[in-house]
């Protein structure tokens, strides 16, 4: 609720700082007495336009603070993180106007744009005659309107919930479709990539081998030179190796027989002279194997070829080859896990996509089945206010006419978080005249007692903490200003309420009385704001009800008025 305003230097008031309580806050006051001027400065809390015309005459600039308190759990508290904002229970506006035109907005001590104040400002307070601070008169909060009334809203954040939910599971499935798709389209390729290296029959380290095969069927003839020379000499030969070895180990005998201590030099050359015929003849076997074989050669390079190819394409080695291989075999079974996953997807969808239609029909009729009771509701509701003759009634935009239904195609179009239904209030409140959409209604009296009205009907509906009624007693008098003040009393049990009236019969119902004047002072006018007690009540009551000479008798009636 708005808990205190001040003004400083705003048209013709040069300081004012009043405490608003809860309940009923009457402001009375002559013609004139700058009750208006209230009610623009606290427009400008709520992002009305400033303009340096507002200015106090002589000042260099207005100031308007207003201090709101708010439950822990308003609504406004996300607002408010979402902006960067510290909020502890209290919302304080300050806004200033220089000469120069410029415009400084503070909310809790923190500068702040003018959107921010426009979409804070009316959730905080909502002033009747002034539309564009008007929550009832937007269109889009006229579904949650009827909602509330018609006890739905449970449904509608249902519906909500599941609209949600079957999105979020929509949108994983495109994703999912789309990644198939491409993946699908990648298959042949992947499925060829694997077919050529299976037919390869990889073996890993063979390419190893293979070079150093090539290598020996490349120089075969200079091998086989080289191995039989080799053998030659340490075997064949009349003089070989061999044969010079077994004449010096027999003279090793002889030596060993005149000096025992030859004897290890001895097993040394028996040794070695072993040791060269296994090599002798492991020679011979190497060369007996060893042969020219152009047509091995050209198979052994053909299959360097392709270990040398599918190298290039697919990795730097063979060990990695096959590694790749199995990697795009593991992705042939990701992909059909990925088919079965989405098959799940869409069983999901249709199910969620047949209860959301099936709630949001349901919704839908019950809307419409509510939408009636509302109607006669605020007919009635406006009976009472002075406002007989007048007709209400809530348009419906769907994109299907009651009883249809929606098939599963038309579900994007024809749904949305809220249902599938677009809501307006209509009203004509003269007779003969055409319904026209409730924002349009031009006259300010006749618009706060439609505001009166529905908010008598939504009395326990807290979209807006502080409500503030001008011009709501326009055009009445008599028994409708007494029903007047019984609904705003009535409204003020949910509502934080300030009324500016000049009926009796409306400010006698108020819990809070201030009355607003104009005085002259040292060639100055100013506006000042008082909280009556109950003797000062009693004679604005009183004016309010004989004008400027009050008798007794009048005296009497305020009381008799103002009596419990």
């Amino acid at each position: 609720m708005l808990v205190q305003l001040a003004i400083t230097d705003f048209a013709i008031i040069d300081s004012l700082s009043v405490s608003f309580s809860g309940g009923l806050n009457i402001l009375s006051g002559e013609t004139g007495a700058g009750k208006s001027i209230i009610i623009n400065a606290v427009n400008l809390i709520l992002g009305g336009r400033a303009s340096p015309d507002l200015i106090r005459t002589g000042a260099e600039r207005a100031v308007v603070e207003a201090l709101f308190r708010l439950p822990p759990n308003s609504p406004l508290s996300r607002s408010l993180a979402d902006m960067d904002i510290p909020f502890n229970g209290e919302v304080l506006i300050k806004r200033t106007i220089s000469k120069a035109g410029k415009s400084r907005i503070w909310i809790n001590g923190s500068l702040a744009t003018l959107q921010m104040i426009s979409k804070l400002g009316p959730n905080l307070i909502s002033v009747s005659g002034q539309s564009e601070h008007q929550l009832l008169l937007k269109p889009d909060n006229h579904l949650y309107i009827l909602d509330d009334f018609g006890e739905l809203t449970k449904e509608r954040l249902q519906l909500s919930g599941l609209y949600r939910d079957y999105y979020s599971l929509k949108e994983k499935a495109e994703r999912l479709r789309s990644r198939l798709k491409e993946e699908e389209e990648r298959r042949e390729l992947t499925e060829f990539q694997i077919k050529e290296i299976e037919e390869a029959k990889f073996v890993p380290g063979e390419d190893s081998k293979h070079e150093a095969e090539k290598s020996r069927l490349m120089h075969a003839e200079r091998l086989i030179d080289i191995v039989f020379k080799s053998y030659q000499a340490l075997y064949e030969k009349e003089e070989s190796v061999l044969s010079i070895l077994s004449l010096l180990a027999k003279d090793m005998d002889k030596g060993v027989n005149i000096d025992p201590t030859l004897d290890r030099y001895k097993r040394q050359l028996e040794s070695s002279q072993l040791e060269l015929e296994d090599l002798a003849l492991e020679l011979r076997d190497f060369y007996s194997k060893l042969k020219v074989d152009p047509k091995r050669l050209e198979e052994v390079e053909e299959r360097l070829q392709l270990i040398r190819r599918l190298k290039k394409k697919y990795a730097s080695s063979i060990e990695g080859i096959l590694s790749f291989k199995e990697g795009l075999s593991q992705k042939g079974y990701q992909l059909a896990q990925k088919k079965e996953e989405l098959k799940k997807f869409e069983a999901q969808l249709e199910e969620k996509r047949e209860g959301l239609l099936r709630l949001a029909t349901e919704l839908s009729l019950k809307r419409q089945k509510k939408a009636k009771d509302f109607k006669k509701r605020v007919e009635e509701e406006l009976n009472q206010l002075d406002m007989a003759g007048t007709r209400f009634r809530i348009k419906f935009s769907s994109n299907r006419p009651v009883g249809d239904t929606i098939s599963a195609d038309m579900l994007d179009s024809a749904i949305t978080e809220d249902g599938m239904d677009v809501l307006e209030f209509m009203i004509s409140p003269n007779v003969g005249e055409d319904l026209r959409p409730l924002a349009r209604i031009a006259s300010g009296g006749e618009l706060s007692r439609i505001m009166l009205a529905l908010k008598t009907i939504l009395a326990r509906s807290g979209l807006v903490e502080t409500l503030v009624f001008d011009e709501v007693d326009s055009g009445i008098g008599g028994a409708t200003a007494a029903i007047v003040g019984e609904k705003l009393r009535l409204l003020a049990k949910y509502h934080q309420i300030l009324g500016i009236t000049h009926l009796p019969q409306i400010a006698s119902c108020g819990e809070t009385h201030f009355l607003v004047e104009k005085r002259v002072s040292k060639g100055r006018t100013r506006t000042l704001i008082t909280l009556l007690d109950e003797e000062s009540r009693i004679n604005e009551i009183a004016r309010l009800l004989g004008g400027r000479i009050i008798s007794e008798k009048t005296l009497e009636h305020a009381r008799e008025m103002l009596s419990p």
